[in-house]
């Protein structure tokens, strides 16, 4: 048997930070959106009970340090069962971006290694227990736009933001998740972003409305560590974006434009200033997660 599926990246339309738990987690308030820029993994069932997992990209493990393994181990640890397979992967998702590429591939290895066993959890069940592989995986499991809370578990379904234009481009340096909520001064910050107002704007179809609330808390930390962050929210702004904002702990920059000349023509001066290498013009996707 074999199987494909694209895992898809997410961006944070916002991102807020609301408290530090006793357990050391992070309490969060996110709007999640997957956008079309994708991984493809292909399963192929093995005899034997091994994982082999093969890739294009030499910076990512290919052991049980891969999200990859994390997933499917949730998966065989809670059916009690487990199969074998090879698992190549085609890596387009820029790596340590803030964009989840990990957490998308785990996605898509517990979807597919489920199907692969007959369905023996619902998807529902998949995204309860995928927390245990990380944070974003239940998100990644079911994609497009939502609310996230808690560790980023708790998510609601929202209405997904109007057809626009995106400029993704990864900086050339790599951003510590953990060095960056270790250094977050939240009895510092002044202001938190309006996610309220942005899931009333989603509601409304209203892209202005969201852009205008687009804001993340973790920039306060990442901008001033690597100021290449803020000179790609400048350009980008300066050619027409809507708006522009750091995607997660970072690095990456993401830009809403409703012209997609004026997002090339972004991603050109980020390339010829040398600020990235990999610069993506997308846009959003639906809420078909991995598929």
């Amino acid at each position: 048997m074999k199987l494909v599926k694209n895992a898809y990246a997410k961006i944070n339309l916002g991102l807020d930070v609301i408290r530090r738990r006793e357990d050391g987690y992070h309490e969060v308030k996110m709007v999640m959106q997957t956008v079309d820029l994708c991984d493809t993994l292909t399963f192929e069932r093995r005899e034997d009970e091994e994982l082999h997992i093969y890739t294009d990209n030499k910076k990512l493990p290919c052991d049980r340090h891969n999200l990859i393994y994390k997933g499917a181990m949730v998966l065989f640890e809670e059916t009690g069962s487990r199969m074998g397979a090879d698992i190549i992967l085609t890596k387009r998702i820029p790596i340590a971006a803030g964009m989840a590429g990990g957490s998308t591939d785990a996605a898509a290895a517990m979807l597919a290694l489920n199907e692969m066993m007959g369905q023996p959890l619902t998807k529902e069940k998949l995204m309860k227990i995928a927390v245990k592989a990380g944070a974003d995986v239940p998100y990644c499991i079911m994609g497009g736009t939502a609310l996230s809370e808690g560790i980023g578990e708790i998510l609601t379904p929202l209405t997904s933001p109007p057809k626009a234009h995106l400029l993704v481009a990864k900086p050339d340096i790599d951003v510590s998740t953990a060095f960056v909520y270790q250094n977050l001064r939240l009895q510092d910050l002044k202001k938190h972003p309006d996610i309220d107002g942005m899931v009333e704007a989603l509601k409304r179809g209203d892209l202005k409305g969201i852009t205008d609330r687009m804001e993340n808390v973790l920039e306060t930390v990442t901008i001033p560590a690597h100021p290449v962050i803020g000179e790609i929210k400048e350009i980008c702004r300066a050619k027409g974006a809507m708006n522009a904002l750091m995607s997660g702990s970072g690095p990456t920059v993401f830009a809403v434009f409703d012209q997609k000349d004026d997002a090339e023509r972004a991603g050109e001066k980020i390339r010829e200033r040398g600020l990235s290498q990999e610069v993506f013009v997308t846009g959003f996707a639906g809420t078909e997660g991995c598929v």
